[in-house]
């Protein structure tokens, strides 16, 4: 068995060992494998057990393998070379685990691609990646962008699936009839054949040697918030490497048995690893939903009974604010974990008030497959903390001026990271790959401070720091201070341009339902929890969501875009 390679400390002291939970072990071999292989175990251990239900409609885990084995082989039948890029352009459904796992077993690499796009970003990442195939549903919302895109890049082929395959009776026959204008009208030809011909085979792919160091499973393409998206190259060490020390933090799951919420998108890196590929190597079933509508999940949640439901904080907090939510039994919760975005402290206290499900935040990005730390399920979880190293792996807060020397305890640097789920680096972009990889260490963007017990907490980005009259504030702390507020629903901080001080602090709120703020109600609240330099100068109040990222965190990125537009910038 090939084990994940060591990570030496270089003399750092580790403090994060002594709050670690006795049943975990950060020093355990970290077990590496192609990443298929987590299928294959779980269809031989879990065969019978239920592995994806979507919208009612049921698969086992024998059945999932099956359609696995049958999508290898027909990828290979169509040409497919070990190392060729294959596009996966779908929402959650089994298609999209089917075809993930495919790709993989057949020696492919997968792509994951964003289905909200427009055609310019996806244009721009089948480009730069290089990507034979795509894999898409045949809803007029994709189908439509993967046909352009089949004539616009250098696309060989679009394998197009059927959505009324996979609904239940009878929403497959209601479907067709009350929206069957959805559904695209497609000629199907040898560019665009129908999955359900080239699953028509004997489900015996070839073996592919795989070398879990260097072969690259997946390029997941960063969400392009500092500039042009670049593709991070997950090798399959870096995939299965982060799902086991994810399975090991989760210490008291029961194998076979627990069912896994997937709200969040498979084509994120959170959700691809804390979601699917976490419920495919423990055999849990996965109740997938399309997209995130507040009313559907909470049903869901109340019939279906899942055990885990990670999510992003703005998820959380609209549970919290939903109006209905004592209508919804949300006991069979027993694991939330919150990633993709900062975690409000009100946010957490609130939603497990509500619920009785303790939240644990967490911390990752898309060059670390992408866990880097979590808070402890057994042991103290530290609210507004990003909590601890996850096993094997070294967080160092280093000086943001030289990049070398270590901050001691309580003093601000840039979070570094070194582990097996850390990226091989940036597809076809060297020279960005050595500048963020400097040192061997994964170099994040973010402020963090590290205390004497070896918890992590996120002060904010680099890129977002605001500098005002040469004084430092961090968005994040803003943003704190601002939810202690009863009537804070949402709420986004960014500095804006000022010609006097550099930039000035704004804060945009969305009021609670039956709240009317003002600028001078926030200024009062804030005078004892900011410093004069942090309380924002500029409040704007909205009545509708803020803008938010396809997962659904609040995005400073479109708020800012907003208000250049407005300005005529």
């Amino acid at each position: 068995m090939m084990t994940a390679k060591k990570i030496e400390n270089n003399g750092g002291n580790m403090p994060w060992l002594k709050s670690y939970p006795k049943e975990i072990d950060w020093h355990a071999e970290i077990r590496v494998c192609a990443a298929h292989e987590m299928m294959d175990e779980t269809c031989l251990n879990f065969g019978a057990r239920p592995a994806f239900d979507f919208l009612g409609k049921k698969w086992n885990w024998s059945e999932i393998g099956s359609m696995v084995n049958r999508l290898a082989r027909g990828l290979q039948d169509m040409g497919l070379k070990k190392g060729d890029r294959v596009g996966i352009l779908l929402p959650n459904s089994p298609y999209f685990v089917v075809s993930y796992y495919a790709v993989l077993k057949a020696g492919g690499i997968v792509v994951n691609l964003n289905p909200l796009y427009p055609v310019r970003e996806l244009q721009h990442q089948i480009e730069d990646s290089g990507t034979d195939i795509l894999i898409t549903l045949d809803l007029k919302i994709l189908y439509d962008k993967a046909h352009e895109m089949l004539h616009a890049t250098g696309l060989k082929k679009v394998i197009v699936c059927s959505f009324t395959d996979i609904l239940p009776f009878p929403k497959n026959i209601l479907f067709r009839l009350v929206k069957g204008k959805e559904i695209a009208r497609i000629e199907h030809t040898d560019r665009m054949p129908r999955l359900s011909g080239i699953l028509a085979n004997d489900g015996n792919p070839a073996a592919v040697v795989v070398n879990p160091r260097e072969d690259i499973a997946v390029l997941q393409y960063t969400g392009g918030t500092t500039g042009t998206p670049k593709g991070a190259m997950l090798t399959h060490e870096n995939i299965v490497a982060n799902v086991e020390q994810t399975k090991m933090w989760f210490l008291s799951v029961r194998m076979g048995e627990e069912r896994m919420l997937g709200v969040l998108p498979f084509f994120h890196v959170f959700a691809m690893t804390a979601v699917m590929n976490l419920s495919v190597r423990c055999g849990f079933e996965i109740i997938g939903l399309p997209r995130f509508e507040l009313e559907d999940t909470l049903k869901t949640i109340a019939r279906k009974r899942p055990n885990f439901f990670p999510a992003v904080p703005a998820i959380y907090n609209a549970i919290n604010n939903y109006a209905k939510l004592r209508e919804f039994d949300l006991r069979s919760l027993r694991y939330c974990i919150s990633g993709g975005a900062p975690l409000p402290v009100e946010v957490k206290k609130n939603f497990e008030a509500n619920t009785g499900c303790v939240v644990v935040e967490g911390y990752g990005l898309t060059e670390s497959s992408p866990v880097v730390c979590v808070n402890p399920v057994v042991g103290e979880n530290r609210a507004g903390s990003i909590g601890l190293p996850m096993p094997g792996t070294v967080v160092d807060i280093v000086n943001m001026d030289d990049k070398e020397t270590l901050m001691p305890p309580g003093e601000r640097g840039e979070l570094c990271v070194r582990g097996p789920q850390v990226m091989k680096g940036y597809w076809n972009k060297p020279e960005e790959t050595a500048n963020v990889m400097r040192g061997g260490r994964l170099h994040t963007g973010d402020i963090a401070i590290m205390d004497k017990d070896g918890y992590v907490y996120i002060v904010d980005r680099l890129k977002d720091m605001i500098i005002t009259n040469g004084y430092n504030v961090y968005p994040r702390n803003v943003e704190e201070a601002v939810y202690m507020h009863v009537g804070v629903e949402e709420c986004i901080v960014a500095g804006l341009p000022d010609s006097g001080r550099g930039e000035i602090v704004k804060a945009w709120i969305k009021p609670k339902a039956g709240y009317a703020l003002t600028t001078e109600d926030m200024k009062e609240f804030l005078q004892d929890k900011l410093s004069p330099m942090e309380i924002p100068r500029l409040f704007e109040f909205r009545y509708e969501p803020l803008p938010k990222t396809m997962i659904g965190k609040l995005s400073r990125k479109d708020i800012l875009e907003q208000e250049m537009k407005r300005a005529g910038g």
